[in-house]
């Protein structure tokens, strides 16, 4: 087994994660909508999906030779390898389709249920979030820490999902809880970006359901060592085989457990 330096590894995942960026934004370009596919209702895909994930797979084979894959397009797999790359190559493609930011490349390196590594590149901006477990949060070389805004001055994003028969019901309730309450709700249209946005202190709760590991796993650590808290949405630590997401910035994380309970 390869001996792994984090801060070393995690330098190199966010030069991968700015050529697939790069990528994905000369594409956006020329990008025509016929070349978009529907996966589900209101979930789409096209080749700039597709191609960005083939070269993050490849870039990645070469850093980490013995590392499984999660990838939300599907052109690698993982088995029983002991490390496992979780990759959503363009997270935010509705945003992407629109011309409509942000949207990024997200990349998370997990071992068994812990998350090791995480880089989340937002195209629009040039921002490189990055983190490695036990090395705190960064942007763009800069640290990261939560704010330590109180319930009543929170900026909070309630992302919607693409199961809106499922989820529509609990979103009504969470904006009607808080809808007044905070200071502000808002939308991102990017799980990756929300997350990264709690660790910057730009947000300070962002909750989602019927998200996948490639959403949240990146982002959860750079909010994690960035000072804040992530759970699922029963309030557990062990959230990345499931499919919901709290991150907060630790203060007002029960307050927003407690909503979404009610939600529920």
């Amino acid at each position: 087994m390869t001996t792994i330096d984090l801060k070393t590894l995690t330098l190199s995942v966010c030069d991968v994660a700015k050529r697939a960026g790069s990528f994905i934004w000369q594409e956006r370009q020329q990008f025509h909508a016929e070349s978009i596919e529907r996966k589900h209702a209101h979930d789409y895909v096209s080749y700039v999906d597709k191609q960005s994930e083939q070269l993050i797979v490849s870039a990645l084979r070469d850093l980490l030779p013995e590392a499984g894959f999660i990838t939300e397009e599907g052109s690698a797999t993982h088995t029983d390898e002991q490390y496992c790359w979780v990759i959503d190559p363009l997270d935010g493609t509705t945003n992407f389709i629109h011309h409509f930011p942000p949207y990024a490349v997200s990349i998370g390196l997990k071992r068994g249920s812990q998350i090791m590594l995480g880089v989340v590149y937002e195209i629009c901006a040039d921002e490189c979030f990055y983190a490695w477990l036990g090395g705190g949060s960064h942007l763009n070389g800069q640290p990261l820490q939560v704010n330590a805004s109180p319930l009543s001055d929170a900026l909070v994003c309630f992302q919607l999902p693409y199961d809106s028969d499922a989820y529509s019901p609990v979103a009504q309730s969470l904006i009607r809880q808080y809808y007044g309450r905070v200071a502000s709700i808002r939308m991102l249209g990017s799980a990756a970006i929300a997350l990264c946005y709690v660790a910057a202190g730009r947000l300070d709760a962002y909750a989602e359901m019927y998200i996948g590991q490639w959403d949240y796993m990146a982002g959860a650590l750079i909010v994690s060592e960035a000072g804040g808290c992530c759970t699922d949405f029963d309030g557990s630590t062990a959230f990345t085989e499931g499919n919901s997401i709290v991150a907060t910035n630790g203060l007002i994380h029960s307050d927003i457990l407690s909503g979404i309970a009610v939600a529920m």
